[in-house]
């Protein structure tokens, strides 16, 4: 019998367990460790950062820099209504209306034309998405809104990837990252908060810990620590930490697996996807993206949905992605407003993810795209 093609594989790719090992023996495993710290640093020179800090997971980074925004009555963030539940719950959590705005077709990213319509007096902040690690128009939406609201970048998918040079995650006030195990670099669970503005980084410290200013005892700044602000316990364990270094120090070897994967869809689906209407990923003019998945577009939903079925049936693990989150339950309950997204309900029901790892070979590529076009032939 044929092995499945997973739609994801986690890998060891280099000293992960050797560092998991160092930091048991070392005998810090809580939070702010020593790998905690090579691994914040790593992060704050890729990033020219004023600093980064480290979470269990992206969720916490958004929720931290939600709690940073210091919502006042009526506040409201723009959200892309494309993307997951978190880049919208971590802002309704804390208080903040959810005005959710449609997306271009070409990039996946937030709409900059949608943004111009949405943003008002309430709007505190506008939620930038890289969708598959590839840059939204960020120049675009900072044209529009023209600094009467922060600009904070979800860049779960696009660690290393740059716009124009920059590297995706420098654009806004914050950034996020996620080292869940589907990214492209993991430790099982994890995240980070980018902080570009030094006058963030004092209280994001005191938030990250727990609502104290311990950081600046540590820094001999006061003689003890005690209760400041509000936050919580969003520090990731030296474990996790220790893995995650493993990975980045690999992230070169990685990149060029992940883009040599990416590079073999694109090239074999190129013509054959011409013919039968398939949209395939767009990369912003000017930027390097983060090889994080490869989605198509199919022209008919009830296709997508019989091409998933079988090419599951056939051991090949693709999957669909986000459903639309301004008609979802918890969209409606915390809207601030009802926004129509058209492009988000049209690429919801049309895309297919195909499966996207670094243990992927050629022959796995070769595999998954002839499946996918034979099952073309048989709807189209």
């Amino acid at each position: 019998m044929t092995e499945p093609i997973r739609f994801n594989h986690p890998s060891i790719e280099g000293r992960e367990l050797d560092y998991i090992a160092q930091a048991v023996e070392h005998g810090h495993t809580s939070s702010s460790g020593p790998f905690s710290k090579q691994v914040s640093d790593l992060l704050c020179d890729a990033h020219g950062a004023a600093d980064v800090l480290l979470t269990t997971s992206c969720t916490d980074a958004l929720e931290m820099s939600a709690l940073l925004l210091d919502r006042r009555p009526g506040d409201t963030v723009i959200v892309p209504s494309f993307t997951f539940v978190s880049t919208a719950l971590a802002f309704a959590r804390e208080g903040f209306g959810i005005v959710f705005a449609d997306i271009e077709e070409h990039t996946l990213g937030i709409d900059p034309d949608h943004v111009a319509a949405l943003v008002d007096d309430t709007t505190r902040a506008i939620l930038v998405v890289h969708y598959g690690g590839i840059a939204a128009d960020v120049d675009a939406v900072l044209g529009h809104v023209g600094g009467r609201a922060d600009l904070i970048e979800d860049n779960a998918h696009g660690l290393f990837a740059t716009h124009r040079g920059k590297p995706l995650g420098t654009f806004g006030r914050f950034a996020t990252l996620s080292f869940h195990e589907t990214k492209n670099f993991v430790c099982g669970e994890g995240g980070a908060l980018i902080v570009n503005e030094e006058s963030d980084v004092a209280r994001a410290h005191v938030l990250h810990d727990k609502g104290t200013n311990r950081r600046a005892f540590m820094l001999g700044e006061v003689d003890k620590y005690s209760w400041q602000d509000t936050g919580s316990s969003f520090g990731l364990s030296e474990i996790n930490a220790a893995y995650l270094l493993g990975q980045l120090e690999a992230r070169e070897r990685i990149t060029r697996k992940r883009k040599a994967v990416f590079d073999a869809y694109l090239e074999r689906l190129e013509a054959p996807g011409a013919a039968y209407g398939l949209t395939l990923p767009s990369v912003t003019a000017g930027s390097v993206p983060g090889y994080h998945l490869f989605h198509v577009l199919l022209p008919d939903p009830q296709i997508r949905d019989r091409v998933l079925v079988e090419m599951r049936d056939r051991g090949v693990q693709a999957t669909f992605h986000y459903v639309p989150l301004h008609s979802s339950p918890g969209g409606r309950r915390f809207a601030a407003r009802q926004t129509e997204c058209p492009v988000t309900e049209s690429v919801s029901r049309r895309l297919i993810r195909l499966p996207f790892h670094n243990r992927m070979e050629i022959g796995d590529v070769d595999r998954v795209v002839d499946t996918l076009l034979e099952l073309l032939g048989e709807y189209t």
